[in-house]
């Protein structure tokens, strides 16, 4: 069983959670055996937006997955202070693709996954950013490095969602499911 986390908590931002939800879910119908789980910190985690949203499980849960997706938004620079909070994250690029949307990369960064790499994030956590010792490239919406990918604005999830399905899956199955958002005319695939 392939096992998928997206990692939220209070003030994520709602787009960098519920797209990512959306297309890793929709793996379940060209592949067997897919798990994917929103994990937090508390039962229920509140979003930028107001939502609230139950958590199918506690971050530990991301040590054993195949892909872990850090979430953005605000409630990332509370998260990147908290000690307790990062020790829970035994994370091992070698064996997981780890990837990050916008302010989710302070997060990689604060775990050591980003050391002597490049990266990219939201234009409003470039400066954190480097400030953590990362080369940020302000031009690129997508960076990847072996088995860490970091996207930057909201809809580079579609092509950094698709990257890590690639590398879990195959290209086929990324194909299908980016195709199955595509606008109508543009190559859409239906697969359900």
């Amino acid at each position: 069983m392939k096992k998928i986390a997206i990692v939220a908590f209070d003030k994520f931002t709602d787009v960098d959670v519920f797209l990512p939800w959306d297309l890793f879910n929709r793996t379940k119908f060209r592949a067997t055996e897919v798990e994917v789980k929103l994990v937090g910190t508390k039962p229920t985690h509140k979003s930028v937006c107001g939502l609230n949203i139950e958590m199918g499980a506690e971050i530990e849960y991301c040590n054993a997955a195949d892909i872990v997706f850090f979430a953005s938004g605000p409630g990332t620079r509370s998260l990147i202070k908290d000690v307790e909070y990062l020790k829970r994250f035994n994370l091992n690029p070698k064996r997981q693709v780890i990837c990050s949307m916008c302010s989710g990369a302070l997060i990689l960064a604060s775990l050591g996954l980003l050391n002597g790499l490049s990266a990219t994030t939201y234009p409003t956590a470039f400066e954190e950013l480097r400030n953590m010792g990362v080369e940020v490239l302000e031009d690129k919406h997508l960076v990847t490095h072996g088995n860490i990918g970091t996207a930057a604005g909201c809809l580079a999830a579609v092509d950094l969602v698709g990257w890590a399905l690639e590398k879990v899956f195959d290209a086929q199955i990324k194909e299908d499911v980016i195709a199955s958002v595509l606008p109508i005319g543009q190559g859409q695939v239906c697969i359900y």
